[in-house]
Parts: C-alpha cells; structure tokens; sequence
C-alpha cells in the first residue's frame, strides 16, 4: 500500500486562496447568519481548512440594519462589557448597539462566534459590515452567496 497518497495537507498563508463574498442580512435572524458569516471567515466550508491558518473569506454584509431578532430580544438581552476600574461593569442591548450602529452589532456577535485567541483578532479584520445595499468594495469582484443555502 502506498503510504505517501494518505498524507494531509496543511495550508499555510501563502498556498491559501481568499475570496471575496457578499452576504445580504435583510430579513434574517441575527444568530443564524452570524453563526454562518464566522463559518465563512474561518473557512470551515472549504475544503482545505486549516485551524491555525486564516484560511476564510473575506465577508462583505450587506443590509446589516434589516437583520431580524425575534420576541423581546430587542430590549432583554444585555452584552456585558467591563472598563477595567471598579463597579465598571456595563450592559447594552442590541437596540443600543444598533443606535450606533448596526456593524457594532454583528461584529459583537460574530466576535464570540470565533476562537478566543489571536487568530480572532486577523480573521474579524475580513469582515465588512454595510447599512444599506451599497458597499465600497466592487474593486475586489466579490460573488453573492446566498447564506440561506450554507449549513
């Protein structure tokens, strides 16, 4: 048996091919296609993902300000954050991370959808967050994917 057809390939970032995509938010609930959108900047929908590797896409939401959240999560659900001094802590809620706006978000919710680690920090830098249909990206050629389609 030949043992060298059963090797694994590991990309690095030179081998790797990035891509440019946009995805169109409006009507779709927010944990869903940011549970999607961080799938598409880790790379897990390819083939040759790679855990330590920035491997993903570079992700371009659009309509990020018709996203859907259901019930009362507008108003109950807090994000809590910490300023570091004493009594410091702090809650929003998604209306209040939507008045400044919407990218603030997504971004916090794609956030605690990836890795806790350094790679985080590189791979949220290939997410572009957009209110309307516009983007200033059309330089990059990027293919719409319909996210409704991915698992």
């Amino acid at each position: 048996m030949n043992t060298l057809s059963y090797k694994t390939v590991s990309l690095n970032k030179n081998t790797v091919e990035k891509e440019w995509v946009v995805v169109d938010a409006d009507g779709q609930h927010l944990g869903r296609l940011a549970s999607k959108v961080a799938k598409l900047l880790r790379g897990k929908y390819k083939p040759g993902f790679t855990p330590h590797v920035d491997c993903g896409d570079n992700v371009i939401v659009i309509n990020a300000d018709k996203v859907v959240l259901t019930g009362n999560k507008w108003t109950d659900r807090t994000y809590l954050s910490y300023t570091g001094y004493p009594g410091g802590q702090r809650e929003k809620s998604p209306a209040d991370l939507m008045k400044k706006g919407s990218d603030r978000l997504l971004r916090k919710v794609v956030k605690g959808m990836l890795p806790k680690n350094k790679l985080a920090d590189k791979l949220l830098n290939n997410l572009h967050v957009y209110d309307g249909a516009e983007h200033k990206n059309e330089a990059q050629k990027p293919k719409t994917i319909d996210i409704n389609l991915l698992k």
